[in-house]
């Protein structure tokens, strides 16, 4: 018996607490799925859910609109003419010979005449299976796992239900079948009132338990009608929709079909994907199995508009790199294109069509060697799926261990045939994991020749199962529903045409506006905020943008409700800022000058190799290093005493603590050519975050402030096509990341002097995280993350003893890097990115405030005498130069949320603690992917902003004080 709702997926769910039960991979090696419902450290989402509605799955018309309709259509191109081209007997995509060998949807004798059916249409009525998935730019991607593992049927009949008894209105069921018939057969409206007289009948699939695709019922009540047994006569039958296979069908149906005097609806050959023998098989060791056939008609899709679809396909492995002949199993795939989030490359665009390098699957999958992996490339095979060509199950990556993939690697490489599927773990609530079976109707459309999709089509359930132990049999169910409240959206094609002319008009941005007003509790939202949010550019005003919004739309009264909406919910006066707390601390030039130094001191003096990996031993590395061992230890225990200095000189001895978050490398697979690996396997080194705990009164709650402080390969040392020899040398890293080092460095005595008077209302943590790049890929968020969620977090101190802090709340994490080089192209620029969690977005609404206040004080202080009239700092390539004072800048911090293609918190450490749940904020440069000084031996002092760096440093301090000290100002007046 079926379970039904979300009461069904919130009672229970995985319990994360204690040490080992939330491991976090590098999202390099396995990309988690999108968590819905309860994340791992306690905040939630409900974000599909509405109160009231036990069975509704909220869809957004943006995510329809732009994602999934899209989507649809170009799988409906793809499908349409492979059945075209299979029925006229040729080549299709996707449909090896081995799909059709013993299938009772496209048996012999349907295959040999299936040439002269002039009559059809190739009507789909398809399930699709669909799940949110997470790529690796951080974005929620709908993504297309296959066809339906629920059968060919369930999924079209369940979606003229709203729940698992109530039906829709039968005229609903009946318009739809009208405007199918009329669209796809051209059949006249007139002759479509009584869908009987008009030659439609329907019959049921039959129960067969020799055949496990036969889950089909219940029917609306409204089809009685319209139902047809084998008993009766077809006289009078012009369309008969059924979902049975072919050679199961009556003979007098058969025949009347193969001459032309009936349509079948759903062409007989599109079900053909259910029926392969060799799946059906393979299902009783990979559940979901039947998902798989359809998957390899279609080809890899990664563009930001449409559906996901991930590669699928066959490869061959040999010793001797053989060819193989013949097409049994249809197209080879054997190589793939890998993408990463360092890539040059905005998360609006198709990564895809701008990269190069296809690399062999099997090395793509499994190999650890170093010319394999690139610099940014890690072995994948926890998301694949892989079988051999018996069609037993070799590995599930998304639940394999460590044994289990060495298991299966050994078989690849001993050669052979092997089939697989690139698996993104599919969304979750709680413990289970979720599809959406959603029909795809679609026909060859008689009047342009093309495809053609139905829109307004059933939109099929969702159905939910144990993560870790899906069985479509036992299916909790969901029934989608598209929503229309956000805000008011007018249909989202409103606001394409006008793009050109105003750029900062979109759906996109009207979305902000009214999250933004919802999540920060108030009526309206400070007209400042606004700003911020749809990163207007200065010379247009907020009332210019809201008089661009078009007039001439379909729905002119829904438009000039959505612009009453948005003028009612914004505060044109604005929210009073207060007053600042510490930038009679940073605003001076002694904190400009000690800031300047102390970058120029870690990027520039005697700490050289800061990558996790240090030392490669390989000859091109080993030639160019001044010194052949991992400078992060001692850079660490550096900062470890500068610290304990400045615990001392504040006389907080004995309440102020410095030490680490002391922790091993592990990881799936042996990376031996990695000597900070080598030397975490052989217990000479460990891995660290270092932490500071500065006391509030609520010892219970923390701030965390947080950077990295290790630095990446630089791709000019590495890469031919930018002059590299192989060679994998740190970067010297003054912006990334010690622009941000530096303020943390610099933070520490200003909230010491805050703890010991007593004005920090919860701790303050500075941790400097370690390995955010590649290839450690974020371990130290990862393992700071998974000690927060698990509690298991320990601090090691100098003299050895050791405490916990893992049951301290953190009320947010400040996450900074990279924020000292001010960008050429669009100036004085940097962004707060929150986090998923609302509470993300209070956060970056305090630096907002912190902002204000600054660019308000900053004319007062440019008066000045030392200042006054100097003008704009001008760069200085050395550490030793450090430039003229100049005056303070205006910043403008935009607010650049988690669907906005500018915020660029997936390339950090930021992303770790968004996707578990916690409460964060990435302040970050104007971040420019092409920028020399990125990845590169140019990350020195000459990319260094000072005015611009020192003062998005003052602001992210001035951020965390406010946090710390409760001093947040509300946005409702009054």
């Amino acid at each position: 018996m079926a379970q039904h709702g979300w009461n069904a997926l919130l009672q229970g769910g995985p319990g994360f607490r204690g040490e080992g039960k939330f491991p976090i991979d590098a999202y390099s090696e396995f990309m988690p799925p999108v968590r819905h419902g309860p994340k791992p450290y306690g905040t939630s989402d409900l974000g599909p859910h509405e109160k009231g509605d036990p069975f509704g799955w909220y869809v957004t018309e943006y995510e329809e609109a732009f994602g999934i309709r899209p989507g649809l259509e170009s799988v409906a191109r793809q499908i349409v003419t492979a059945m075209a081209h299979l029925a006229h007997g040729d080549a299709a995509h996707g449909i090896a010979r081995n799909k059709l060998t013993d299938n009772p949807y496209w048996p012999n004798e349907l295959e040999d005449k299936a040439r002269k059916l002039k009559h059809e249409r190739f009507v789909l009525l398809m399930p699709l299976a669909l799940s949110l998935t997470q790529d690796d730019k951080g974005r929620l991607r709908w993504t297309l796992f296959g066809g339906s593992e629920q059968g060919p049927a369930r999924a079209f009949w369940r979606g003229f239900y709203t729940s698992p008894k109530h039906e829709l209105p039968a005229d609903q069921g009946l318009r739809f079948f009208r405007r199918l018939l009329a669209s796809a057969y051209g059949v006249p409206a007139d002759q479509l009132a009584d869908l009987h007289a008009a030659g439609l009948r329907i019959l049921p699939l039959e129960r067969r338990p020799d055949f496990p695709c036969c889950k089909e019922g219940p029917l609306p009540s409204w089809t009685k009608p319209l139902l047809w047994s084998p008993r009766q006569s077809l006289r009078g039958v012009q369309y008969l929709l059924t979902f049975r296979p072919f050679d199961h069908l009556p003979i007098a149906v058969k025949r009347a079909y193969l001459q032309g005097e009936l349509h079948l609806l759903p062409f007989p050959g599109s079900l053909l994907f259910w029926g392969v023998p060799n799946y059906l098989k393979l299902q009783r060791e990979l559940p979901l199995a039947m998902q798989i056939p359809l998957l390899h008609s279609l080809h890899r899709h990664e563009a930001p508009f449409g559906l996901r679809v991930p590669q699928s396909g066959w490869f061959f492995e040999t010793d001797d790199h053989e060819q193989p002949s013949g097409d049994e199993h249809g197209h080879l795939r054997n190589t793939y294109k890998r993408t990463h989030r360092n890539s040059k490359v905005r998360r609006d665009e198709d990564e895809l069509a701008q990269t190069q390098r296809e690399d062999k699957l099997v090395h793509v999958l499994f190999s650890a060697d170093s010319k394999d992996m690139g610099l940014y490339g890690k072995p994948m095979a926890r998301n694949v799926q892989l079988w051999n060509e018996d069609f037993h199950l070799l590995l599930d990556g998304p639940q394999a261990g460590d044994e289990e993939i060495r298991k299966a690697a050994h078989e690849v490489r001993q050669g052979g045939y092997f089939g697989y599927r690139i698996q993104w773990p599919a969304m979750r609530v709680g413990g289970h994991e979720l599809y959406w079976q959603r029909p795809l109707v679609a026909f060859l459309s008689t009047q342009t020749g093309l495809p053609a999709v139905l829109p307004d089509a059933p939109l099929g359930y969702l159905t939910a199962y144990p993560a870790d132990r899906p069985d479509p049999a036992r299916a909790v169910e969901m029934w989608p529903r598209l929503r229309q409240r956000e805000p008011h959206l007018a249909a989202v094609e409103l606001f394409e045409h006008c793009q050109e002319r105003h750029p900062h008009v979109t759906t996109r941005n009207i979305r902000k506006l009214l999250e933004a007003r919802d999540v920060l509790g108030g009526d309206r939202i400070p007209a400042s905020f606004a700003r911020r949010l749809l990163a207007l550019p200065k010379h247009e005003s907020l009332e210019c943008w809201l008089e661009a919004l078009p007039e001439r739309v379909n729905d002119v009264a829904r438009c000039r409700r959505l612009i009453e909406e948005l003028r009612r919910g914004i505060d044109f006066e604005d929210a009073q800022a207060g007053r600042a707390l510490t930038y009679h601390l940073t605003a001076r030039r002694g904190f400009e000058v000690s800031y300047w130094k102390c970058i120029a001191d870690l990027a520039e003096g005697k700490y050289r190799n800061k990558n996790n990996a240090d030392v490669v031993q390989d000859p091109a590395t080993l030639q160019v290093l001044r010194h052949h061992h991992r400078d992060l230890e001692v850079l660490g225990d550096y900062l470890v005493h500068y610290y304990d200095r400045q615990i001392a000189d504040a006389k907080m001895t004995g309440k102020a603590e410095a030490g680490e978050l002391a922790f091993r490398w592990q990881t799936s697979f042996d990376y031996d050519w990695m000597g900070g690996w080598v030397n975490n396997q052989e217990e000479k080194t460990h891995e660290r975050d270092l932490i500071v705990v500065i006391p509030g009164k609520d010892r219970r709650r923390a701030v965390i402030f947080a950077d990295h402080y290790d630095t990446a390969y630089m791709l000019d040392s590495y890469d031919a096509d930018y002059g590299g020899t192989g060679a994998h040398v740190a970067a010297a890293g003054a912006d990334d990341n010690h622009s941000a080092t530096a303020t943390l460095m610099l933070s520490a005595p200003i909230f010491l002097d805050m703890s010991r008077r007593g004005r920090l209302a919860c701790d303050v943590w500075l941790i400097h995280l370690t390995g955010e790049e590649f290839p450690a890929d974020c371990l130290g968020a990862r393992h700071l993350t998974q000690g927060l969620i698990e509690r298991s977090l320990k601090m090691r101190l100098p003299d050895g003893g050791e405490r916990s802090v893992g049951n301290v709340h953190i009320e947010g994490v400040f996450v900074m890097d990279m924020i000292a080089h001010n960008n050429d192209h669009d100036r004085d620029v940097f962004q707060f990115a929150p986090g998923t969690c609302h509470k993300s977005l209070r956060l970056a609404y305090q630096g907002h405030i912190a902002n204000e206040l600054w660019n308000r004080s900053a004319p007062t202080w440019n008066q000045r005498s030392s200042r006054r009239g100097k003008g704009r700092c001008h760069r200085s390539a050395r550490g030793d130069r450090i430039p003229a004072i100049s005056e303070h800048p205006q910043l403008a911090g935009e607010v650049r949320v988690a669907h906005d293609p500018r915020s660029t918190l997936y390339n950090t450490d930021g992303q770790i603690f968004s996707d578990a749940g916690l409460p964060v904020v990435l302040l970050m440069e104007n971040y420019d992917i092409n920028r020399n000084g990125y990845h590169d031996s140019h990350d020195t002092m000459e990319n260094i902003d000072l005015d611009y760096g020192a003062g998005v440093a003052a602001i992210a301090i001035e951020t965390v004080a406010r946090v710390a000290t409760g001093a947040g100002v509300s946005t409702k007046r009054g």
